[in-house]
């Protein structure tokens, strides 16, 4: 019997699961084609939902949204990127449903805030008929965090707990026009001062009860929150005192 080489799973292996979740801006969506018997890989855009779920947005006439179609069961591959051996970063084979989302259902048009604020270029096609919002609703994952740090993890390690939450679509879409209009200098220095990040015009692009999603032209940033919001009222407080840490950082 081969001897089971993964780890068991703890905090460190569940936050950067959750990072690669929240920063990749792509990644490889695998779908079955029943004709051929072969799995069909396809290059996509990635956003995320409130919880982390997976966001895609297809066109009818992808080969991916038939495949979809007939067949829901899919694997998406996030992938670090950086210098040298791609092996040697982390990545994450993600397993999940697709569900293919109602235009006129109100939680879809937040869905669809929340992909346009991670690839504002997409609002050029999001509207056209023939596209479609996906979420790839997780069943569990492999996460490959390096050399000997294997993981399997299940949903609950990857998705975040929204309840209690039940308002958050709105609180956080009012949070990220507050802050990147009249906090800008607050968000630079969440990047710069608590991530090291270089110099820059950075914005907010998500906010949700465990972190923040930050964006400087092609490159996103996650910033976990030292501790989870127990309930929404928290958001306002935390991130002034991410301002003020950011502010006592030195450069």
């Amino acid at each position: 019997m081969t001897k089971d080489r993964t780890l068991p799973v703890d905090d460190d292996a569940r936050l950067l699961a959750k990072r690669l979740m929240r920063t990749a801006r792509s990644g490889a969506l695998a779908t079955y084609e029943h004709e051929t018997g072969m799995p069909f890989a396809s290059l996509v855009q990635v956003a995320t939902d409130l919880d982390g779920t997976p966001l895609i947005l297809t066109s009818e006439l992808s080969g991916h949204t038939k495949l979809l179609a007939a067949d829901p069961r899919c694997s998406l591959l996030l992938s670090a990127i950086g210098k040298g051996d791609p092996l040697a970063h982390p990545r994450l084979t993600l397993l999940a449903q697709a569900e293919r989302l109602d235009r006129e259902v109100p939680t879809t048009q937040q869905i669809r805030r929340r992909y346009l604020q991670q690839h504002p270029k997409a609002a050029l096609y999001a509207d056209f008929p023939d596209f479609s919002f996906w979420r790839l609703n997780l069943a569990s994952a492999s996460l490959n965090g390096g050399f000997g740090r294997a993981y399997r993890l299940e949903r609950t390690d990857l998705v975040t707990n929204l309840n209690g939450f039940p308002d958050f679509y709105d609180r956080e879409a009012d949070a990220i026009a507050h802050m990147n209009e009249d906090h800008r200098e607050a968000v630079a220095l969440y990047a710069t001062r608590l991530l090291d990040a270089q110099e820059g015009a950075w914005r907010l692009i998500g906010i949700d009860p465990e972190g923040l999603q930050l964006a400087l032209g092609d490159e996103f940033l996650r910033l976990p929150f030292p501790t989870p919001l127990k309930e929404a009222g928290e958001l306002r407080s935390t991130l002034v005192a991410l301002a003020q840490q950011a502010r006592s950082t030195p450069a």
